[in-house]
Parts: C-alpha cells; structure tokens; sequence
C-alpha cells in the first residue's frame, strides 16, 4: 500500500505534481480546505502525511497520521493542539524555507531607517522642503556599524550574508553557541552553513553582553516561554545610544510598552516592527504616529515563490521520510519551537 499523503494549502497542479513524483511510493491528496470537517472521514482514517496550514484533525480522526508538515515557520499557536501531542506523530515546520525573502525584507528596513526614509516620506506628504533637510534628516551609515543578531537561525544568517558588502561587524545569540553549523534547512547557496560570517557568538543567557554593542538590532528567535518579553527595558537600557530595532520575529518577544517607553524616550532612535503582540496593531497604537518608525503587516515572510520554496521543504523532507532519515525542522515540544 503506498504512503497516503494529504495537502490542505491550495498547491498549483505543478507543486502537486512535484510532490507525487517524488516516488511511486506514495498517493498524494489535495484538498483545499479551512477546516477539518471539510476532509471526509475515509480520507483522514488513511492519512500518514498531512501537509497543512491550520486544518488539523482530532487524533481519533488518524489512526495512520505519523508526521504533520507545517505550511509556516511560528506554530505556537498550535502548540496545545491535541493531535501535536499525540504520541508517535512527528511536528516539522517550514523553518528556512522563508529566509531569502526575510532576509531582504530586512535589509531594506535597515537601508529604510538608515536613510531616514519614515521621516523624509512624511515631509513628502506635507510638501515640504526643509531648510534644516541636511541635519533633519542626517543619515548614518551601515559600514562600520555593529549588527546583533537576536537569535541566529536560517533568516540572521542570510541577513549576514546579504550585509556583507556593506562592512558591518555582525554579533548573534545562538541557544547552543559552542555550534557555529546550521543544521537546518538551508536554500541552496544560502545562508551561512558553517557560521564563517558571524565575528562573534554568544549564549542566549549573554544577550544584554552583545546588546552593548549594537548599533542596530535584529530580532529572528522563535516565541517561547524564556523568550517572551525578551527585548524589554532592561534590554533597552543596555544598548548604544541611537541604536535601532528591528524585528520580523514573533509578536510577544518584543515588549512594547518598553519599546514605545524606550523609543518616547530617546533610548531607541527608531524601529522596523513587522510583527506585534496583538495584530491587526490597533489604530490607537502610538507606534503608528511616530516618525522614526516603519510598521509593516506581518508580510517579511510574503512572497511570489512561498508555495514554490515550501514544496521544496516539503519534498525534500518526504525523500527523507521516505528513507528513514532525521526530518528537518522537528518540532521540540521542550524548546518550544
């Protein structure tokens, strides 16, 4: 019997046809759907393979599931599901898959605040042409400035790959920072495999150490319980004047009534912020009245090869389950991520 393989996210019949060619070995279902109820029973009792975005099934719905394929990096919110608990099934997420069009997403802000560009967009509007335009909007600029990197995975990593033409001295926090390799997914030619750009890592626990450094900080580390509220005020506090934020992370790593205390007060000269505590952000955020501020919708992860670049993930951990071999991206219930 070959392996059943079921795929909620509304693939092309390109992708599909991708992942069924794989091998003969398995039967590839694909059912575009928002809720479980929408998959017949017959269907589920034989799934071993749910690739998926928010469909899950009760466990006793699949009795075969063994592996569960996330379309996305975050599953926090899915983390207290029944059927990720369940015993015998594997969790993978999308982890990697997303970092060429993060790492861009974040290049530019850094370009956007370094530039002044939330500022100068506003005198646009005004139709204003400053007198004082050369000290108003005064830029700085990134050779020679310290990069932290909160939290080194697939997305720092092509973050520093792509700021290497720019003369920057990159510092990251890792978990286990004694390990410079990634043992992630990687897109081919991307990243940085064997930690070679980095100049310095340090443990998690050292993370206000490397703050002192920074001029400006990325935020890429999964939620979890000792990550939550990690950027706060005694986080700020640490930081070199005028230093910058950004974060394209998840919403609760960041504390925002520290950051907005931290960015009122000067301590912050500004910040990128792509994903927020509660989202949509409310329109009564003073976050969205300051100017030295760039808020975007939670899109960094977007982009016109997402599905392309998932069924990639995707395929190449089916070859891998198919041989018996370590999936990438597996879910640790205790790691949080």
């Amino acid at each position: 019997m070959p392996t059943e393989v079921l795929v909620t996210i509304p693939f092309s019949e390109t992708l599909i046809s991708q992942i069924a060619n794989l091998s003969s070995a398995i039967n590839v279902t694909a059912i575009t759907a928002q809720t479980a109820s929408e998959i017949s029973a017959e269907i589920w009792a034989r799934t071993e393979i749910l690739y998926t975005g928010n469909v899950l099934p009760a466990p006793e719905q699949v009795p075969a599931l063994r592996w569960i394929q996330f379309h996305f990096a975050g599953i926090d919110r899915y983390t207290d599901e029944p059927i990720i608990k369940k015993a015998g099934v594997q969790v993978t997420t999308l982890s990697g898959a997303a970092a060429p069009q993060m790492a861009e997403h974040v290049l530019a802000m850094m370009l956007a605040l370094s530039r002044k560009l939330p500022a100068l967009i506003m005198s646009q509007k005004k139709s204003e042409w400053p007198r004082d335009r050369f000290d108003r909007y005064a830029p700085f600029e990134l050779n020679g400035k310290t990069i932290g990197i909160v939290g080194y995975g697939s997305i720092g990593r092509q973050v520093a790959r792509l700021l290497q033409p720019f003369g920057v001295r990159i510092l990251a926090t890792k978990r286990n920072a004694m390990s410079t390799r990634d043992e992630g997914y990687i897109v081919e030619g991307l990243g940085d495999p064997q930690g070679d750009l980095v100049h310095r890592l340090y443990p998690a626990q050292a993370l206000k150490s490397m703050l002192k450094e920074c001029n400006i900080v990325l935020v890429t580390t999964p939620l979890t319980r000792e990550t939550e509220g990690l950027l706060n005020d005694a986080a700020f506090a640490v930081l070199k004047p005028d230093a910058y934020l950004i974060d394209v992370s998840r919403g609760g790593v960041v504390n925002h009534e520290d950051l907005i205390n931290a960015l009122k007060s000067g301590r912050l000269a500004g910040a990128a912020l792509d994903v927020f505590p509660e989202e949509p952000l409310p329109s009564s955020n003073p976050l969205w009245q300051m100017s030295s501020v760039i808020l975007t919708p939670h899109i960094s992860g977007g982009s016109l090869h997402y599905n392309e670049r998932a069924a990639a993930l995707f395929i190449e951990n089916l070859r891998r389950y198919l041989a018996n071999q370590s999936l990438y991206n597996i879910f640790d219930p205790k790691r949080g991520y």
